[in-house]
């Protein structure tokens, strides 16, 4: 039973960890339209056109960013509903044992 508790949490810890790391990536994207946007800004463009640029840089970003999220999101459910799955088939084996059936 320990054994199927360690499996759940290993599923549980990569999940989160997949998590994090589409966070992170999408914190990244974020930082980069940041800056690219503070370049753009000290450039000597006029400011409607630069205001235009930075807009849709952040929009992008945060498009990108949404994607890797949800993606992340999905991956880290399918990986818990495949431990709900295996922990079903080890406890039918566990009481398949006990009762007898091979």
């Amino acid at each position: 039973m320990k054994e199927i508790s360690k499996s759940v949490e290993d599923i549980e810890s990569e999940a989160k960890k997949i998590l994090e790391e589409a966070k992170a990536s999408a914190s990244e994207i974020l930082s980069k339209a940041r800056e690219e946007a503070k370049e753009i800004l000290s450039s000597q463009i006029p400011m409607n056109e630069v205001e235009a640029e930075c807009q849709e840089i952040v929009r992008k970003a945060n498009i990108e960013a949404a994607k890797k999220d949800k993606g992340a999101a999905h991956k880290a459910s399918e990986i818990r509903a495949n431990a709900d799955k295996k922990i079903d088939k080890t406890v039918k084996y566990i009481v398949d044992i006990i009762i007898g059936r091979d």
